[in-house]
């Protein structure tokens, strides 16, 4: 009975840690903002011209492809290749394809149209077979070099012409983007060829999965290649566009580029903070998202040079356009040296504004004004200057008068660069302090027709509309909630979100607003600024409303950076605005701490299920030795599968390598560094973290073994509806025929691909514990009918409960001890099985990406587990004929017993970043488990 109880308490734990972790991947997968993007339309048929390669080229990248996008006439015109324009070419990312180029080419179409075609740009793009790369790196390093080749067949096409280009803009989607960056590691490359790269969604810090070395190999030679050799990069203006929350694929965080001290023109934005867009884009909508293409158009034709046609050679004006458009709009047309002074002309009333607080409703006004205001009485009680506009054009609208003795201004300063657009107003913050010799700020109102818009200034004290807001704190689980209450008689508010610097805080921020009167209002604007990284968000909410803000980091505050994120408050002056923040557990969810480490740590989940599998799996082996009993895997993983005998001892040596002594005997010993140690200079990581995503690896390595052995009932059901069993019989281990077998497997591995080898072997395993179970099912029922009543009774009993430790336990009580003996083995199986799955999930990719090539190459080159196969091979058809009875007399079962606790901490230590690893960690614990069953 009380075995029973404690069976049930720890299913419904395990239960509840397994609902957790579902809760919070449906939190990443679907809790996030409605789409916002606006699908762009080809207004012509779409064509793909495909541009012939060198043979040599053709011959040595068979799968491989370029494309020159067009459509309508000027596809036609295009056909000979007598290119004129632009050269921009598109790199596709993972599974991605050449024709996703066709929002880009169509859009800046129909700018060079709107242009009389003074100016355009041709849209190349590769065909990378769909490739995925995100998965397998090994061809990752072909690819960049194909891409090289690309930009020197573009370059050619060009050959002669007038104002022919010396370099390629490129555009890379996902690992597009990458392999673009990695073109500067080419040893033959030339750095002039690139003056400009925008990538789109492109996990630039680390792969998401890193399944192969080649992967992580790849991304360490790029990252490191970007930062020592910053200094060679200054003229290669580099922009990384991430998707925010809706890209649950690459997270944004990782789309951040590493940045140096040297290196200051690279630039990353999110797109929910870039301007005339403030949207998030899933991995496949920002190549199509109306809003943002526009932007990277309209910067597109801005970096033009007059001169030669073609993108400008200045890294300072390739940064300020990208500043412009997306970073901070000033709702103006980009002008590279706007002039200093500007002539107020026209027959325009002058009105003067002495009031601290001004507002005015313009419309069907036939007659333009300028109203001043004068600063001199305004610097004794006031610092800044807040002024909103909601006519969102382009023109200039407000302007730094330096008449001391005049009201009026025939020559000003024009401020309106000092602005910045938003969704509903365009609006600028002016220090006082920092305009000493301006007299007078004037606001131009021109002549309107039809259009009605407004316009409002204020002074305010520099403190005066700041207020705190205290954050709920990382490990407060919600039970604290904080609320301010803004009597609101002014247009601005800045609310500090204070100790929100942690990228596993998240909660939400709730806005009501409250009016005195009905009348008709603007919208107000709430945006979230994170001031250290660009990912700022902004709300659009009508007047009075009740608001819902979700409040969440891509990017950790820095470590010498003390400024706050701000909730700044464009409000209505009217108005009373209650804001308050609950921390998503008291509002929706256990803990949103959990959520938070699905999102940014659940590629690791894979190491933890591993690290607990395989301690259950020892303490298997050491009940062996202590009782001759093979425990079922349920209750040894309750028993063994314990955080503390893996944690401390890595947090240990992470604390320890902070010592540059401790540091320089690991280095000295050739030791990798500690993942948990990387992460935690990446401010992505800390103790916690660790500790519940070892319990998540349990609740899902318990509800594994459950489907295992549920699995297993069922297909003996099946198989002993079809056949006879046959009846139990030792053999030895290795046999002609199984040795055949091997060879055979080894040959696939080493001509083709190491993962078919290691995919075919599993399958033939898959039958070894259903067989077992067959037979010794099929003997326990036989031997039912030489039995007596009572014996009978007890049997049944056993037959129809779902557990192998039922049958177990009846088979102690028989007198044959080869069904006792089946029994154990059976156990064993089925744990050496549940590791073997994760061998083959994690080797998985590269089976399919070598069935995707199969048509260009039988041989996968270069094959990440092709070695590590052919050992795998070997020792499964070793235990796939093993039992429990050649292990127990071992003299190295001991050992093996105690192996899986040092290579489980070791794989927790070193295969967090590196999933690579973890099918060598479990190779070496079978291989001892092979040499048991041998001597």
């Amino acid at each position: 009975t009380w075995a029973r109880r404690g069976a049930m308490v720890a299913a419904l734990f395990y239960g509840a840690l397994a609902a957790l972790v579902l809760l919070g991947a449906r939190d990443v997968l679907f809790l996030y903002e409605e789409n916002r993007c606006s699908m762009t339309y080809m207004y012509e048929y779409p064509e793909y011209l495909k541009i012939k390669l060198p043979k040599k080229t053709a011959r040595r990248y068979p799968a491989y492809e370029l494309y020159l996008y067009g459509e309508g006439n000027y596809a036609e015109e295009t056909k000979n290749l007598l290119l004129t324009g632009i050269p921009v070419l598109f790199l596709p990312g993972n599974a991605g394809s050449y024709k996703q180029v066709r929002s880009l080419g169509s859009i800046a179409l129909r700018k060079a149209e709107d242009i009389d075609f003074k100016y355009h740009f041709n849209f190349f793009s590769v065909n990378f077979n769909e490739e995925l790369v995100a998965l397998y790196g090994g061809s990752l390093q072909r690819q960049t070099k194909f891409v090289h080749e690309c930009i020197k067949v573009i370059l050619k096409l060009y050959r002669g012409r007038e104002f022919a280009p010396t370099s390629v803009a490129i555009v890379g989607h996902s690992m597009g983007g990458l392999v673009a960056r990695a073109l500067l590691t080419l040893k033959n490359f030339k750095p002039e060829l690139i003056k400009l790269l925008i990538t789109q969604a492109t996990p630039h810090v680390a792969p998401v999965m890193p399944l192969d070395k080649y992967l992580t190999d790849f991304y360490t030679a790029v990252n490191n290649h970007w930062i020592l050799k910053a200094q060679d990069l200054r003229n290669l203006t580099t922009l990384s566009v991430a998707g925010g929350f809706r890209d649950y694929q690459v997270r944004s965080g990782l789309a951040f580029l590493p940045r140096s001290s040297q290196h200051d023109s690279a630039l990353s934005v999110v797109s929910s903070a870039v301007p005339r867009a403030w949207a998030s884009t899933d991995h496949l909508s920002i190549v199509w998202c109306k809003e943002l293409i526009l932007a990277t158009i309209r910067a597109f034709f801005d970096l033009i040079d007059e001169n030669t046609r073609q993108i400008t050679e200045d890294p300072k004006k390739r940064m300020s356009v990208l500043n412009h458009h997306f970073v901070r709009h000033p709702a103006k047309i980009f002008e590279e040296n706007p002039e200093a002074f500007t002539e107020l002309t026209g027959a325009f009333m002058w009105i003067t504004v002495k009031a601290s607080k001004w507002t005015y409703s313009v419309y069907n006004v036939s007659d333009g004004k300028y109203f001043t205001f004068p600063l001199a009485s305004h610097r004794k009680s006031y610092s800044h200057l807040y002024c909103e506009n909601s006519m969102l054009d382009t023109s200039s609208w407000i302007y730094g008068c330096m008449n001391n003795n005049s009201s009026i201004c025939l020559e000003a300063t024009d401020l309106s660069w000092r602005a910045e657009l938003l969704p509903t107003t365009k609006v600028v913050i002016l220090k006082l302090q920092d305009y000493p010799s301006l007299s007078h700020i004037v606001i131009q109102v021109p002549p309107t027709a039809g259009n009605k818009y407004t316009l409002g200034c204020e002074f305010f004290k520099d403190g005066s509309r700041t207020v705190q807001l205290p954050v709920t704190h990382l490990f407060s689980f919600g039970l604290s909630s904080s609320k301010i209450l803004l009597n609101s008689t002014g247009l601005l508010y800045n609310v500090q979100l204070q100790h929100f610097n942690q990228i596993y805080q998240a909660f939400k921020i709730y806005i009501e607003s409250h009016c005195q009167s009905l009348k008709e209002r603007k919208p107000s604007v709430y945006r979230l600024h994170i001031p250290w990284s660009h990912e700022d968000s902004i709300t659009v909410a009508k007047v009075p409303s009740s608001t819902e803000i979700s409040a969440k980091l891509h990017i950790a505050q820095p470590e010498n950076d003390s400024r706050v994120p701000e909730l700044n408050i464009y409000s209505s002056s009217d108005c009373q605005y209650e804001v308050s923040n609950i921390n998503l557990f008291y509002s929706y969810y256990p803990s949103v701490l959990v959520f938070q480490i699905i999102r940014f740590h659940a590629g690791a989940l894979p190491v933890y299920i591993v690290s607990n599998i395989l301690l259950t799996y020892g303490g298997q082996l050491s009940t062996l030795i202590s009782t001759g009993q093979c425990s079922d895997f349920s209750l040894e993983l309750v028993r063994t599968a314990k955080p503390y005998k893996v944690e401390p001892l890595i947090s240990i040596v992470v604390f320890l390598q902070g010592f540059n002594w401790f540091r320089e005997i690991w280095e000295s010993l050739s030791l990798p560094e500690v993942d948990a140690a990387v992460l935690s200079s990446q401010d992505a990581w800390f103790p916690l973290v660790s500790l519940i995503l070892f319990l998540f690896g349990t609740g899902i390595a318990y509800w594994s073994g459950v489907f295992f052995s549920t699995s297993l009932r069922l297909f003996s059901s099946l198989w002993l509806t079809l056949m006879r069993p046959t009846v139990l019989q030792k053999d030895k281990l290795i046999t002609p025929r199984r040795l055949c077998g091997v060879l055979s497997l080894a040959v696939v591995s080493w001509t083709t691909c190491g993962a078919v080898a290691v995919f075919i072997i599993y399958l033939q395993y898959l039958f070894k514990p259903v067989h077992v179970f067959v037979t010794s099912v099929f003997y326990f029922q036989d031997s039912d009918h030489s039995k007596e009543t009572s014996q009978n009774s007890s049997i049944h009993t056993v037959k129809n409960q779902s557990s192998m430790d039922s049958i177990s336990e009846a088979t102690q009580s028989l007198p044959n001890s080869t069904t006792a003996e089946a029994i154990n083995s059976l156990k064993m199986h089925v744990t050496i099985l549940n590791l073997f799955t994760w061998i083959v999930l994690l080797n998985l990719p590269s089976l399919i990406y070598w069935l995707k090539n199969l048509r260009y190459n039988v041989r996968l080159d270069p094959d990440p587990c092709r070695s590590t196969a052919i050992i795998i091979v070997c020792i499964l058809e070793i235990l796939m004929n093993s039992s429990t009875s050649e292990v127990k007399s071992s003299k190295l079962l001991k050992m093996a017993a105690k192996a899986p606790l040092p290579l489980s901490v070791a794989m927790l230590a070193f295969g967090r970043m590196h999933l690579y690893k973890v099918p060598h960690f479990v190779t070496f614990s079978l291989l001892l488990h092979v040499l048991c069953c041998i001597v």
